[in-house]
C-alpha cells in the first residue's frame, strides 16, 4: 500500500516537472519521464523498505498513459482508496477460515515443548547427549586392512 502511494506521488511530481517544458517537448520526452519516475519510485521504496514491484507500474502509468496523467494530483486519493479496498478485501477473505495476520500489534509467544518419555526424555534432568556419544565412540574399534593382509588396528 505504501509502495503504491510513494510511487504515485513521485511519478506525479516528476511528470509535472517534465510538463513544465511545454506540451510538444513533453511528448518527445514522455519515455524519459516514465523511466525516471519508475526508477525514483523504486529508490524511494528501497529507502522506506516498502518495495512492491507492481508499484513501479503505478509510477510508469502516471507518466505514460494520457488518462492517468490527466488525473494529476487526483491520482493520489484514487491510489489510496484502491489500495485500502484491496487490503480490506484480502483481510476479510483470509480470515474466513483462519486468523491472518497472526499478530500485528504484539508478537505471538512461542510454545515451550516438553520432553517426551517416548523419546527418552523425562521431566527431570536432560541426558547429556555429548557424553553418551563420547562414551560410545571410545568403545568402537577401527579395522582397516594392513599391507600384510591382517586386520589389525
Amino acid at each position: 500500500m505504501v509502495g503504491h502511494i510513494v510511487s504515485a506521488l513521485s511519478a506525479v511530481c516528476i511528470t509535472k516537472l517534465f510538463e513544465l517544458s511545454g506540451p510538444e517537448r513533453f511528448e518527445s520526452l514522455r519515455w524519459l519521464a516514465g523511466s525516471l519516475s519508475t526508477a525514483v519510485a523504486i529508490v524511494i521504496m528501497q529507502f522506506t523498505e516498502t518495495t512492491h514491484p507492481p508499484a513501479g507500474a503505478t509510477a510508469l502509468l502516471a507518466a505514460v498513459d494520457d488518462d492517468v496523467r490527466r488525473l494529476s494530483w487526483y491520482l493520489l486519493p484514487v491510489v489510496l482508496l484502491s489500495c485500502s479496498v484491496i487490503l480490506v478485501t484480502a483481510l476479510l477473505f483470509n480470515n474466513i477460515q483462519r486468523r491472518f495476520p497472526v499478530f500485528w500489534f504484539e508478537p505471538a509467544v512461542p510454545a515451550v515443548a516438553e520432553p517426551s518419555a517416548n523419546l527418552g526424555g523425562s521431566a527431570g534432568e536432560p541426558k547429556p547427549i555429548i557424553q553418551s556419544r563420547v562414551s560410545r565412540s571410545s568403545s568402537l574399534t577401527l579395522h582397516h586392512p594392513s599391507s600384510d593382509g591382517s586386520n589389525q588396528v
